[in-house]
């Protein structure tokens, strides 16, 4: 653990922040003999959490409302419930005879 006085520990603050997170602490010692200890504080609850909407939705309209949102993808996509399915790939390359030819000009 690192120790900084007070004055190094104002001219350098950002890098006993830096300090202190990495390591789990640092300590600052004054003239007088106080000791302070710097140390990161712990998350008091995880940022997944956010409030809650109250929508007033049944759990039928929650269905409903995801059912349409896919028929409508699926309409914006130009496909429908029967040919969502896989199509075989084309051809990449032409045949020789449907290829175009190269006309060489000497000159």
């Amino acid at each position: 653990m690192k120790i900084y006085s007070y004055s190094k520990a104002r001219q350098q603050f950002a890098t006993m922040l830096n300090e202190a997170r990495r390591d789990g602490q640092v300590q600052i010692r004054r003239r007088d003999g106080q000791v302070f200890v710097v140390s990161p504080a712990k998350p008091t609850h995880s940022p997944l959490e956010v409030p809650g909407v109250s929508a007033r939705l049944t759990r039928e309209d929650i269905v409903r409302l995801v059912r349409q949102s896919r028929r409508s993808t699926e309409r914006f996509m130009g496909r429908t419930a029967s040919t969502t399915r896989l199509q075989p790939a084309r051809a990449r390359h032409r045949s020789k005879s449907q290829r175009p030819t190269k006309s060489r000009s000497r000159g």
